[in-house]
């Protein structure tokens, strides 16, 4: 039976935190979703660090399509979530579908994945996130607390059916962790 993936994002979203799950779900033989609040070609970007500046660059990336409106998602249909971080979810946050999606995953345990600032997606949940522990980049820390979550030092950590990973460096072990969850 292949595993239906679902992959909330929108514009910004960081290019390697979407086309790494994309295509790694893919790879697996999993039946992958793209939602965003309006089905449209997404504008990735790319985030990287220049010596000399405290946080990061963002420059215009590839181009990826979406395949459904939040809106028209059923989240029963999907076997587990992933949310990319990038600009994307500062307003993906305020889709009013959004807290009913996540609400789904998480009271059904099944596998979420959540990577840099997918905490603050998260954070709109947090009757759902409070004593829960995870990481995220370090600038959404005041996210994952407000939120009555621990935040995680590491790269990557797993809390019953949470991964979260700190950034993109941390793709790999994201995925197998991920991965793991869904088998």
């Amino acid at each position: 039976m292949s595993r239906k993936i679902l992959i909330v994002t929108g514009d910004a979203v960081e290019a390697l935190e979407i086309f790494y799950p994309y295509y790694r779900c893919l790879e697996e033989g999993f039946d992958v979703t793209i939602a965003s609040p309006s089905i449209k070609k997404l504008q990735t970007v790319s985030h990287d660090f220049v010596e000399g500046m405290e946080t990061y660059v963002e420059k215009p990336a590839y181009g990826i399509d979406s395949h459904v409106a939040f809106a028209d998602i059923d989240p029963s249909e999907y076997d587990g979530l992933i949310i990319p971080g990038g600009r994307a979810p500062e307003y993906i946050r305020l889709d009013d579908a959004m807290p009913g999606i996540l609400r789904h995953f998480f009271e059904e345990n099944k596998p979420v994945g959540a990577i840099c600032h997918a905490a603050q997606v998260l954070a709109i949940v947090p009757d759902l996130m409070k004593g829960r522990e995870f990481t995220a980049y370090t600038a959404c820390r005041p996210d994952v607390s407000a939120c009555g979550a621990t935040y995680i030092e590491e790269p990557l950590h797993v809390h019953e059916n949470l991964v979260s990973g700190h950034a993109w460096p941390d793709l790999p072990g994201f995925m197998r962790e991920f991965i793991k969850l869904l088998k």
